[in-house]
């Protein structure tokens, strides 16, 4: 026999079903979350879908890692100068200059015209200036080839655009800098940076 004073049980709150169908329910056990079977069956699916991709994201991360410390110096080198040589070039070309050389417009649709990142003083008898950023300009192709330019009329460009003094200082500099694989990483992955910053100033 119930007691007098017994308190009805009150009906469960009603929750929003989470499978994103905005159904409302009342839930019959506490944790329950779907308004119906099929509504639990979509949330798993969907849990398992969102598991799947974490699992493949984290495999991608520990495959770039992998592959990352299994790279040479010399691939890691490569890297380091194609980064500030993308750098470079792009941001004389941001900055209006032509070719260091021969002072002309870049153009990339036409035979020579495109864009080379030249070392004023070359990296194998300066391999100490390999990543000084003044020692690296936009250079048109044509004058980057064989044959293209002289050093006189690189070097006539160079004291157009730095100063007398400023050349004559690159060309005097014989700080040894020898780079081991970490500065490599380093130096490649601060002129990436810079790259990517510099393309999203002009949008």
């Amino acid at each position: 026999m119930i007691a007098r004073n017994a308190v009805a049980a009150k009906p469960a709150k009603p929750k929003k079903c989470r499978c994103g169908c905005g159904a409302l329910f009342s839930p019959r056990l506490p944790l329950q979350i779907a308004a119906t079977v099929e509504c639990a069956l979509r949330i798993a699916r969907k849990k398992s879908e969102k598991d799947a991709a974490e699992k493949a994201k984290q495999e991608r991360t520990a495959f770039r890692a992998r592959k990352e410390k299994a790279k040479r110096t010399s691939d890691l080198k490569r890297e380091a100068q194609s980064a500030i040589n993308a750098y470079r070039r792009q941001s004389d070309i941001k900055a209006g200059y032509g070719c260091i050389c021969c002072g002309e417009p870049f153009e990339p649709d036409r035979p020579g015209g495109a864009v080379d990142a030249g070392h004023y003083l070359s990296r194998g008898s300066h391999p100490n200036l390999a990543f000084v950023e003044m020692n690296i300009n936009a250079q048109r192709k044509s004058c980057n080839r064989p044959g293209g330019t002289t050093a006189a009329k690189f070097r006539r460009g160079m004291i157009a655009r730095y100063g007398i003094e400023a050349v004559e200082a690159l060309e005097s500099d014989t700080t040894p800098r020898r780079y081991r694989a970490e500065d490599y990483r380093r130096i490649r992955d601060e002129y990436r940076a810079k790259l990517k910053a510099l393309n999203n100033e002009e949008r």
